[in-house]
């Protein structure tokens, strides 16, 4: 697979994508214009109701909402999952992924701060296909924060960790996610996490108990949780396919400045992508991620916020 100014699709989408939005017309735009240029035949899109306390939410939301609509200039299958009670993060992005799963045997995720190179429909594509029964893998990931190796001449690895900043998954995968963790404490019993990440398990373990006590109202812990415990791996690109531009004052989770700001999408020629030949795991990788995804680097960017 060679690195090319642009990328020219081998032929036309046939994967169904759902699209994750709220109030950010800014990001949205920009996301959606990634979309309409890889013209998926069946456009999935779930927002979120305005909260009542937030002054001017509700005219933000509905011109997303307007927008996209109105712009959707190819022929596709559109289905709408909008929200006009605010359900918060964790009910309305868990929520929208059920909805998806119970339409689609197999699909694309993007938030609306995840901007998408256009080679990444198509590497989900054809990933999604070849790993379709493959129990072994849960999801597709289209980021990657910078990992390289010399010695990796695949396009892509497996991974215990997984990123949401763009995935991709199937419904017999998705089935095992539980909002609630109700194995957590039966997990915690028996070591399972201790023997599962290398290193600040002490706040991975925490970011699990908030989940599960419902003090942190989110959805992808549990995503993670799901996976973790039924040994499911994820798959990286070897080169990093979507931009996060999500960062700032605005945001719910990404605030404060972008850690990997000077990382930039790339655009791949995927028609025959190089396969790695076994389920193969960085070890570094493990290492170098836990690091960048530290207490106090999230201190720090708090801070800043």
């Amino acid at each position: 697979m060679k690195k090319i100014a642009k990328f020219i699709p081998p032929q036309p989408l046939k994967t169904a994508v759902l699209f994750l939005v709220f109030n950010r017309l800014d990001t949205t735009k920009q996301v959606f214009d990634s979309i309409r240029k890889a013209k998926p035949p069946r456009l999935y899109i779930a927002a979120d109701g305005p909260r009542e306390t937030k002054e001017g939410e509700s005219q933000k939301a509905q011109e997303v909402r307007e927008y996209i609509l109105s712009n959707i200039d190819w022929e596709c299958e559109i289905k709408t999952l909008f929200r006009e009670q605010n359900l918060g993060c964790k009910m309305a992005v868990s929520g929208a992924i059920d909805w998806f799963f119970e339409n689609e045997e197999m699909g694309i995720i993007l938030e609306d701060d995840c901007l998408p190179s256009q080679s990444f429909f198509w590497f989900c594509e054809e990933l999604l296909e070849k790993y379709k029964n493959d129990m072994r893998v849960g999801m597709i990931s289209g980021f990657n924060y910078g990992y390289k190796n010399k010695d990796l001449t695949y396009d892509y690895f497996f991974s215990k960790y997984g990123f949401i900043w763009g995935w991709a998954s199937w419904k017999r995968a998705w089935k095992h996610y539980d909002i609630t963790m109700e194995n957590h404490i039966e997990a915690k019993k028996i070591d399972l996490y201790e023997n599962y990440f290398n290193a600040n398990k002490k706040q991975q373990i925490a970011n699990f108990e908030s989940v599960f006590n419902n003090s942190m109202n989110t959805w992808d812990y549990q995503w993670s949780y799901a996976r973790l415990i039924n040994n499911s791996y994820s798959i990286v690109p070897s080169k990093n396919l979507i931009e996060n531009i999500g960062f700032g004052d605005d945001a719910t989770h990404t605030f404060g400045n972008n850690p990997y700001e000077k990382l930039q999408k790339v655009e791949y020629n995927n028609i025959n992508l190089n396969h790695p030949s076994y389920i193969i795991q960085m070890s570094d990788f493990y290492t170098i991620f836990e690091k960048k995804n530290n207490l106090f680097n999230k201190v720090i960017r708090r801070i800043l916020k």
